[in-house]
């Protein structure tokens, strides 16, 4: 018997995974977009609502395409989709998940930390969690494929333990 609804929202590094086969409690609904950016989820929200009614945990992952694109400033967008989010499901929990520590010489390390600080003040504000896997990854290694960009199996599974471990927290906090 499935707990509830499981909704993850944002990017390829969600989209990419069969996440039903991780999270057996919850029916895990996925609507994740490859290539998708915070504002092309906030533009997609509408249909988003119109499709899944009543999730019980939201996991929003948004902002990789945004900083690839060198677009360090996309955290007020996120706060808009969180605050539809807020008003569409108030019973729902969302998580948003901190960015990953890309592997990309180019990227400023600093600003992505920046950025998670950001997110971070963000859901402390709008009552929301947040899911702080930078810090875990970044002392980690084998967890990007050679791209440096999305995740290899090792890296899922631990990502996948860290979603599983948040919400087995959030539940027993109920």
């Amino acid at each position: 018997m499935k707990q509830g609804k499981l909704l993850f929202i944002g990017d390829s590094l969600l989209a990419d995974f069969n996440w039903q086969e991780r999270i057996t409690h919850f029916e895990v609904l996925n609507l994740s977009v490859v290539g998708e950016t915070a504002q092309g989820l906030l533009n997609r929200l509408t249909s988003i609502q119109e499709q899944v009614l009543d999730p019980q945990i939201i996991l929003i992952m948004t902002g990789t395409n945004n900083l690839l694109m060198e677009d360090y400033n996309y955290v007020e967008t996120l706060r808009h989709i969180v605050v539809r989010l807020s008003h569409t499901y108030p019973a729902a929990e969302i998580i948003i998940n901190s960015l990953v520590p890309l592997q990309i010489p180019w990227l400023n390390k600093e600003e992505m930390k920046r950025i998670n600080c950001e997110i971070e003040a963000l859901s402390l504000k709008s009552g929301c969690c947040f899911l702080d896997v930078f810090s875990k990854f970044s002392t980690t290694t084998g967890i990007f494929q050679t791209d440096g960009i999305h995740f290899t199996e090792t890296g899922y599974n631990l990502w996948a333990r860290a979603i599983l471990e948040y919400i087995a927290f959030l539940l027993e906090d109920d």
